[in-house]
């Protein structure tokens, strides 16, 4: 009985705490021009690549000067936290992306965006839905499903 009663508090705790690990995604997007992507958390790491400004990465782990980052690939790399902003950013996984005028599959088209192209995100996603802002001005709705970084 009480290995039942053990299992029912670890099992309601599990569930309890679910919404909190789903939600513990952490984006961040590039603020340099270009940011330089290195394999251990050191300047004296290895080079590996170079982001572009607004690209979107998520957060890995967090060792306050250094951070490790997953890209839109899933690459694993580590920057340093001062090239990050806290601004949000999304890019396109597959191309092209309708980015429509309302939230609305049938919503007239007011431009299409190729695979990679990173738009602004204004608004987080609802019902499937992301709003977005071009570089170019353009503002509009694109599915969620076509974008990464959120």
């Amino acid at each position: 009985m009480v290995q039942q009663s053990t299992k029912v508090l670890l099992t309601a705790a599990f569930l309890l705490l679910v919404p909190v690990m789903a939600s513990a995604v952490e984006f961040r997007s590039i603020s340099a021009t270009k940011a330089v992507m290195y394999d251990a958390p050191s300047a004296q790491g290895k080079k590996t690549f170079i982001l572009s400004q607004d690209y979107p990465v998520e957060i890995i782990v967090n060792l306050g000067d250094w951070l490790k980052v997953r890209d839109a690939q899933g690459g694993l790399n580590w920057i340093e936290s001062k090239q990050l902003a806290a601004k949000r950013t999304v890019l396109v996984r597959n191309g092209p992306a309708d980015v429509r005028q309302a939230a609305d599959a049938t919503a007239p088209v007011l431009g299409k965006a190729d695979k990679d192209v990173v738009f602004d995100m204004l608004e987080a996603p609802v019902n499937g839905w992301v709003k977005v802002k071009h570089r170019d001005g353009m503002t509009g709705y694109v599915q969620a499903s076509s974008l990464w970084g959120f």
